[in-house]
Order: structure tokens, then sequence, then C-alpha cells
């Protein structure tokens, strides 16, 4: 038989970890606040696009309306994820010990 060469040989992927590293110090409350940081950053975005445009007549109608857009979906979604924690915990408390 003729050997085909040219091919290198397949390797099998590695199973990602069910448990991922977590980093140091890494906790729910400092992920809740760099979630409300980034949600007030988009809001400042939007509003200096705005300023700009109003006070000093740079920049253009699109970008404010696309930034102030970005900013209220930003914390249309952190309201929904606050939402959905406050059920997850209303449901853990309702819960028999």
């Amino acid at each position: 038989m003729n050997q085909i060469s040219g091919f290198a040989p397949i390797s099998v992927p590695e199973q990602p970890s069910l448990n991922p590293p977590r980093s140091a110090g890494s906790s729910f409350a400092e992920a809740l606040g760099a979630a409300i940081n980034e949600v007030e950053a988009q809001g400042q975005q939007a509003k200096s696009a705005a300023m700009d445009l109003l006070v000093n007549g740079k920049g253009d109608v699109h970008t404010v309306a696309l930034e102030s857009q970005r900013a209220e979906l930003s914390l249309e979604l952190f309201q929904q994820v606050r939402n959905k924690f406050v059920q997850a915990w209303q449901e853990i408390m309702k819960m028999p010990m």
C-alpha cells in the first residue's frame, strides 16, 4: 500500500473543566459593582454625546441616538438580571429548612 504523507496526526481537544478557575477576590458583590459601573459608564457616554452635540456642535444626531439607545438597553438588561436574582432569592427563602 502507498502511504499518504503530508497529513498531521489528529489530536483530540481537551475537555473544558466543570469548575472554571476563579480569580482571587472575585465575588458576587464585585461582579455586581462592575455591572453597575458599566451601566453608569454607558449613561455618561450618552450624556456627553448629547452635550457635545447641543453645546459644542460636535457630532451628529445619529451618534447621540445610538449612544442613548445603547445606554437604555444596558440599563434594561441590568434591571432584568436584577429581577431574576430577586426572584431566585425569593424562591430560596420560600424553601423549607
